[in-house]
């Protein structure tokens, strides 16, 4: 018998994050002959470093060999809480500290790992348009281009005229790489292929920086209140926004904040402006935005790119400029989108981040604001403080590089068990609202290709030049294949929003930075392989418990992952075989007749699955019966409660009672959590 478990609801109740002034069950079960005569929860506050105690009673023994203590306890304010249970026993005092999936362990030592508690604002909501959906992102210049030239480019900038060839990636004369070459890419070109991104049952795109820039990439932002001359106009932007919208498709922008370009209007130092910029004057209506160590030539910059000098974001000027009534922000919601991402979340101040979002929630309620953050958000730290992403009064969601670990690692020769631990770490941490709305990926603009990693040589170091002319060789590229069905299998049926990089479901190829921005390759798309994303799209459609089931796992071991999502309504069971052979997966007997997606075999309880091959079975849940009308009793009749545990035993109040010596590296203090 277990001492405790944080997943699951018999010793913690309710399990996961929780909203604030939400009543907590807690329950340890303990051999009898551990000899305790105390118990007590331990609550810490991250923030603040106080610790509550709290005494837990005696509630009764379960079976002939174990007793139960309990307690109950109301988180008022949000934060982040890390707990574990302190114990007097006839061998001195005993510790409950986590370990593997949630469980509790004994231990002599309270320096143990603790489990950690999330609470958040009970007001928490986070816009229901998402839940259920698919992403889609796209970088701009490589998508579709509509073949209408564009007036006002800027003559540096290199303009492709064969939509096929590899991107720039040698350095210029200088030794420096530029970015500076262009393959059209259009806002017009994405609106043309609205309904093929309709297709595969997208409902949010995510646009890599659209705004006047010098680079490709466009991080380096000249100007946030022009749409870039390459890209089209702002005309073309109201119009995407508009046409997507009649398709039930939203447009979320990349919010680039933490720092603009070297070669922008407000820096300018390479003097494209005819206005001053902080590098010109200190006179400039931009200086107070940028930190200088010695005016105008050294001065804070991203990651010591000079190309890109960081901002001061809580200058008022630069917030007014962002979040004010007339802002950056609310002028492209104004203009037709529907959110925003934020790029390097951690590296911005969490009061700015709730500007954005004030910004953001004013103009529009059910427009979305995610936040680029690699770890876990909920414990994540940052220049020497703990972040408050997901508290209620930031983010709705984030970028889910976690999930993305898990998949990969599952595929590369991972252990199921381990990788769905990574998975339930982030389910229970995360608050329900931030969950649904989890942008999971297995690429992005920042990573290379996802079929390169599950079949490429490894890169190991090696440089842009082997990068350029290496590529999958058909052997290589079969396996990929299969794989990506796997990858993709997995990233839709977890639990929050599955996200494609663009030209991954026609099975694009690449290594890193620029290699794995190659332009879409219309005409010369993977049938295959493009046929399966559309069909996982329409099983997501198909299954209410994608949109905010449960997960539970289901026998994960070894080369083999499995889990069912369930709802009120209907459960999944999703099977995944990593093996290099065929598994024959024994299924619940209740999923015996069950609906089967994409084409596995099931001979009664058997799932055939072939090596590098997914499953997937659905079943409708019976729906409750609906009571009957009670019968009224007269009021003076007295109904009789029998007690409904057997082994309940009561006991005096005294027995409960710890020393009043119990001791912890921080103070008891009172603190807003109370019985």
């Amino acid at each position: 018998m277990k001492l405790f478990n944080s997943r699951e609801t018999f010793y913690r109740n309710p399990t996961g994050a929780v909203k604030s002034e939400t009543k907590m069950h807690f329950k340890i079960v303990l051999p009898r002959d551990l000899g305790c005569s105390g118990a007590v929860l331990a609550m810490k506050d991250d923030k603040y470093g106080d610790t509550t105690v709290q005494g837990m009673f005696w509630a009764g023994m379960v079976g002939d060999d174990h007793e139960q203590w309990e307690c109950d306890i109301t988180i008022e304010r949000v934060g982040l809480y890390w707990y574990h249970f302190g114990l007097d026993t006839r061998y001195g005092r005993r510790y409950i500290m986590k370990g593997y999936g949630g469980e509790g362990y004994l231990s002599m030592s309270d320096n143990d790992p603790r489990f950690q508690l999330t609470c958040y604002d009970k007001d928490f909501k986070t816009p229901d348009w998402l839940p259920g959906g698919i992403m889609y992102q796209i970088f701009p210049d490589r998508f579709c281009f509509s073949g209408e030239k564009k007036n006002g480019i800027y003559p540096d900038k290199k303009l492709h005229d064969d939509w096929n060839v590899i991107p720039d990636w040698r350095p210029n004369e200088f030794g420096m790489i530029t970015n500076s070459d262009f393959f059209q890419g259009d806002l017009k070109g994405i609106t043309m292929k609205l309904p093929y991104l309709k297709s595969l049952g997208v409902n949010c795109i995510y646009l890599n920086p659209i705004f006047e820039a010098y680079s490709n990439h466009r991080y380096d932002t000249g100007n946030y209140e022009k749409i870039d001359p390459v890209l089209g106009t702002e005309d073309d932007f109201k119009e995407l926004c508009s046409e997507a919208k009649k398709l039930d498709i939203r447009i979320i922008n990349d919010g680039v904040f933490s720092h603009t370009g070297s070669d922008s209007i407000y820096f300018n130092r390479e003097n494209r402006y005819e206005s001053s910029g902080a590098y010109n004057s200190k006179e400039s209506p931009y200086y107070t935005w940028y930190k200088f160590i010695e005016w105008p030539n050294i001065y804070n910059s991203w990651w010591g790119f000079n190309t890109l000098p960081e901002v001061e974001e809580l200058s008022n000027s630069f917030n007014e400029y962002i979040n004010g009534e007339n802002g950056i922000i609310r002028k492209w919601i104004r203009n037709g989108n529907s959110g925003w991402r934020l790029d390097v979340a951690d590296e911005l101040p969490d009061e700015f981040i709730e500007y954005i979002r004030e910004a953001i929630k004013s103009e529009n309620p059910e427009a979305l604001l995610l936040g680029e953050v690699w770890e876990d958000a909920s414990n994540k730290e940052s220049y020497g403080s703990r972040r408050r992403f997901l508290y209620g009064k930031e983010l709705d969601s984030v970028m889910n590089y976690p999930f993305r670990d898990a998949i990969l690692g599952f595929l590369d020769c991972g252990d199921g068990r381990d990788m769905l631990e990574i998975v339930l770490c982030v389910l229970e941490n995360y608050p329900r609202p931030v969950i649904r709305s989890l942008m999971n990926l297995l690429g992005t603009h920042d990573t290379e290709r996802v079929i390169t990693l599950l079949a490429g040589e490894r890169q190991h170091g090696r440089g842009r030049e082997w990068q350029a002319v290496t590529r999958l060789s058909d052997e290589q590229r079969e396996y990929g294949l299969r794989r990506m069905r796997i990858a993709s299998g997995i990233l839709y049926t977890l639990p929050g929003v599955p996200c494609i990089y663009y030209g991954d479901e026609v099975g694009v190829e690449g290594y890193k930075d620029p290699f794995n921005r190659a332009t879409f390759p219309w005409g010369k798309e993977d049938k295959g392989l493009l046929e399966w994303y559309i069909e996982l799209g329409k099983m997501r459609n198909d299954c209410t418990c994608l949109t905010d089931g449960e997960l539970k796992d289901y026998g994960s071991t070894g080369r083999t992952m499995a889990y069912i999502r369930e709802d009120e309504n209907e459960q999944l069971l999703c099977v995944f075989n990593a093996a290099d052979h065929t598994i024959e997966f024994k299924i619940p007997e209740e999923f015996v007749g069950g609906k089967l997606y994409m084409g596995t075999s099931l001979d009664h309880d058997i799932l055939t699955i072939p090596r590098d091959s997914c499953a997937f079975v659905k079943i409708k849940k019976a729906p409750k019966p609906v009571p009957s009308e009670l019968p009224e009793y007269p009021s003076e009749i007295e109904i009789p409660i029998e007690p409904q545990d057997s082994n309940f035993v009561p006991i005096e109040d005294d027995l409960a009672v710890l020393d009043t010596d119990y001791d912890y590296e921080s103070p008891v203090t009172e603190m807003p959590i109370s019985d």
